[in-house]
């Protein structure tokens, strides 16, 4: 829970550096959502802690990602101010509509732009992490709400929410053209697995053929482009290469929640089609090239990468 000993748990394991996000600290928007401003005020003080206790980048080797909420675009714009001015080097945001004084609505429709715009020109990486589902009161409307105990939930909600929250971000970045208006975006997906790629693209595909005059560009370019995943390693590297392509993909730790692996950097193992240069992808330099870092020089008798991790 500092550090220092985050350090010494990642020389133990072998990660030389990683990005490191507040975990249950990104369900607190959905919490007062009809708040708009005590979410900002809530997220601020979490992003003075952060960069208090943590620091946004810790000797190079732990990346905290402060929060940016999106319910006012004024505020959204002073938090990227402030945490700039702090030295973060990439920042989270909840996939989802948010909500302000105006209602809900996507972050990616063009009243947002005067942020995108500052994000791109400060060429800060945004990640995507998995959040409290926005389709929630929905499900509620099929059978009785969950308990907070998070792996309690049922197995049709599990099959419903899926990952909804993540396409659906994504799919309003494309759809809305904020990924167009403002190509040099650099967006991950992370803690929401891979298997909704496949669906997402054969839609994408299928809508693009009917009504191409919907779409500035053709939305499988504007993913590939734009968009980085992390994997589960319960699933298939070949859901984001076979799709996305090779360099955006990215290795990602649960560490230390009990799902992940004992030994996250044995995580290479699992992945299809690995040659050495695809290995130090995966394994670093995707993530390198995302963070806007210097990748590493391949060795190729080297039997494991070093590793960068998302965790």
């Amino acid at each position: 829970r500092n550090p220092a000993d985050r350090v010494a748990e990642l020389d133990r394991q072998g990660v030389t550096e990683a990005l490191n996000y507040p975990t249950l600290a990104s369900l607190v928007e959905h919490s007062s959502a009809d708040d708009p401003e005590l979410t900002l005020a809530i997220i601020h003080a979490l992003n003075q802690w952060m960069a208090e206790h943590w620091s946004y980048d810790y000797q190079g080797r732990v990346f905290s990602t402060p929060i940016i909420n999106l319910s006012e675009v004024d505020g959204a714009q002073r938090e990227l101010e402030y945490i700039l001015d702090q030295g973060a080097a990439v920042a989270l945001i909840k996939p989802g509509p948010v909500n302000g004084i105006r209602g809900w609505r996507s972050p990616a429709l063009p009243e947002f732009d005067p942020f995108w715009r500052d994000v791109q020109a400060a060429g800060l990486p945004i990640v995507l992490h998995a959040s409290f589902p926005p389709l929630d009161d929905y499900v509620g409307r099929w059978e009785p709400p969950y308990t907070q105990n998070f792996m309690a939930q049922s197995a049709f909600r599990w099959m419903v929410l899926g990952h909804r929250e993540i396409a659906d971000m994504i799919t309003s970045l494309i759809c809305h053209g904020t990924l167009t208006r403002f190509p040099n975006l650099r967006i991950a997906s992370v803690e929401n697995g891979s298997s909704w790629i496949r669906p997402l693209f054969d839609d994408f595909g299928d809508l693009y053929k009917k009504m191409p005059q919907n779409f500035p560009e053709h939305p499988h370019e504007v993913f590939r482009r734009n968009i980085w995943v992390s994997p589960f390693w319960e699933g298939c590297i070949s859901d984001v290469v076979d799709t996305v392509g090779w360099d955006k993909v990215l290795f990602g730790s649960d560490y230390p929640h009990p799902e992940g692996l004992a030994e996250p950097k044995g995580f290479w193992k699992y992945a299809e089609g690995m040659d050495v240069r695809r290995t130090y992808d995966f394994m670093g330099d995707n993530a390198r090239r995302f963070m806007g870092r210097p990748i590493a020089n391949p060795d190729p008798a080297a039997a494991e990468p070093p590793v960068a991790a998302t965790v």
